[in-house]
C-alpha cells in the first residue's frame, strides 16, 4: 500500500512541477495574500479585538489560520473530484479500476499530492507570519492543533468523496462543490467570527465541520487551549468523521458500480 501511495505522489509531483512558472508564481502569490490581510488587520484590529478575545484579539492571526485551514477544506472538497475528472479525461481511470488496487486506495492516492501541496502552503503561510509579521504561536497547544487538523481533514475529505461520487454518476459536480465552498466561506468563520452573523446563519454554520475545526485550531494555536476547552469541538469533529467517512466510501463504491453497469465509467 505504501509503495502504491508513493507512486501516486511521485506521479503527481512530476506532473505539477513540470509547469515551473505556474508552480513558482503560485508560491509567490502566498506572500501577496498574507501581506494583504496583514495590512487589512492594521485597519480593523481596534474594532475587531472585542470579538476576538478568545483568540488573543489579533485579526491577522485569526484570519491567517482561517485561510490556512480553508485551504484544506477546499482541497478536500475539490481534490477528489478533480483527480477523478483528470483520470477520466486522460483515459487512465478505467485502467486503474481494472487493477487489484482497492477503490479506497485509488481515492486516497489520487488526492495525496493535493494534500501534500496544501500542507506545504500552510507551512509557508505560518512561517511568513511568524518570521516576518510578528505572528505569536509561543503558547500554542501543538498536539491539540494537530488532532483538530487531522479530524478536520477526514471530515472535509468525506464531503469531497461524496462530490466525486456525484460526478461519477451525473458527470458534472461543479455547481455542488462551488455551492458548498461559497457557503463555507460565508458562514464558517474563515474571515470573521461567526458571532457577527444572524442567528439563522450561525445555525447553518453549525452544520459544517469546518466551523468546529476552525474554532479548535484557533483556540489551540492562539490561546494555548487545553484538552478540556477543545473537547466539545473535537468530539463534534469525531462524530462527523465516524458518520461521513464510511458513508462516502459506500457512495463512491456504489457510483463506480453504477458507472460500470451502464458503461459510462470513462465518460465525462
Amino acid at each position: 500500500m505504501i509503495r502504491r501511495l508513493y507512486a501516486f505522489l511521485v506521479r503527481d509531483f512530476y506532473s505539477e512541477t513540470s509547469y515551473r512558472v505556474s508552480f513558482i508564481l503560485g508560491l509567490g502569490g502566498i506572500l501577496f495574500r498574507v501581506l494583504i490581510f496583514y495590512f487589512l488587520a492594521q485597519l480593523i484590529n481596534p474594532s475587531a479585538a472585542p470579538l476576538l478575545g478568545a483568540y488573543g484579539g489579533d485579526y491577522f492571526a485569526f484570519v491567517l489560520i482561517g485561510i490556512a485551514l480553508g485551504g484544506y477544506f477546499s482541497t478536500g472538497l475539490t481534490g477528489f473530484a478533480a483527480a477523478l475528472r483528470q483520470a477520466q479525461t486522460t483515459g487512465t481511470l478505467e485502467a486503474m479500476m481494472m487493477t487489484p488496487t482497492a477503490v479506497s486506495l485509488l481515492i486516497v492516492g489520487s488526492s495525496l499530492w493535493s494534500y501534500t501541496y496544501t500542507t506545504f502552503r500552510v507551512l509557508v503561510y505560518l512561517l511568513i507570519g511568524v518570521l516576518l509579521l510578528d505572528l505569536n504561536l509561543a503558547q500554542a497547544n501543538l498536539l491539540g492543533a494537530l488532532l483538530s487538523l487531522m479530524l478536520g481533514i477526514i471530515a472535509f475529505a468525506s464531503i469531497g468523496i461524496m462530490a466525486a461520487s456525484v460526478i461519477m454518476v451525473i458527470k458534472r459536480g461543479d455547481p455542488i462543490t462551488a455551492l458548498l465552498g461559497n457557503l463555507a466561506n460565508l458562514v464558517s468563520g474563515v474571515y470573521y467570527p461567526i458571532e457577527i452573523l444572524p442567528e439563522w446563519l450561525q445555525w447553518l454554520a453549525r452544520l459544517l465541520p469546518i466551523t468546529y475545526a476552525l474554532r479548535a485550531m484557533r483556540l489551540a494555536l492562539l490561546s494555548g487551549a487545553g484538552w478540556g476547552e477543545l473537547a466539545p469541538d473535537l468530539l463534534v469533529l469525531l462524530l462527523f468523521c465516524l458518520l461521513l467517512f464510511p458513508l462516502s466510501l459506500l457512495l463512491f463504491r456504489y457510483a463506480v458500480e453504477q458507472a460500470r453497469a451502464d458503461g459510462s465509467l470513462t465518460h465525462y
